[in-house]
């Protein structure tokens, strides 16, 4: 039996959608397949972030790296932050607040002498500070 479709090559149409044959292939057999190997890694994620919900995401890999070869999961470090990041379960950074200041202290603190002072000429006030 005959179809009366024109035949296009696949080069032409991968070419028409700015892919290579290669992915093409590569996706073709690839999709069904991660989907339920992330949604594995994804679980197995979840249940160690019971116990650790600040653990990074290297400490996590070393944690998973057992369940992903007992599984034969192809996942290196790199694609499970990708994988993570896609499903928002990367843990956000604590910034921290750094105090430079610090004004209750017993040393000899100086009056503002320049508070309402308004300099008419150049070189009436000079300021200068110590950071350390």
């Amino acid at each position: 039996m005959k179809n009366n479709y024109p035949h296009m090559g696949l080069a032409k149409l991968c070419g028409w959608f700015g892919i290579t044959r290669q992915a093409y292939y590569q996706n073709n057999w690839e999709g069904v397949s991660t989907s339920v190997e992330e949604e594995l890694v994804i679980q197995q994620v979840k249940k160690i972030r019971k116990n650790h919900r600040r653990m990074g995401t290297r400490k996590l890999y070393e944690m998973i790296q057992p369940f992903i070869l007992d599984h034969h999961i192809k996942m290196g470090r790199d694609a499970l932050f990708n994988m993570l990041s896609a499903n928002h379960l990367l843990v956000r950074k604590r910034k921290r607040r750094i105090q430079t200041t610090n004004s209750y202290h017993w040393l000899r603190k100086y009056p503002n002498l320049i508070r309402e002072f308004t300099p008419t000429t150049i070189n009436q006030l000079w300021v200068s500070d110590i950071t350390y």
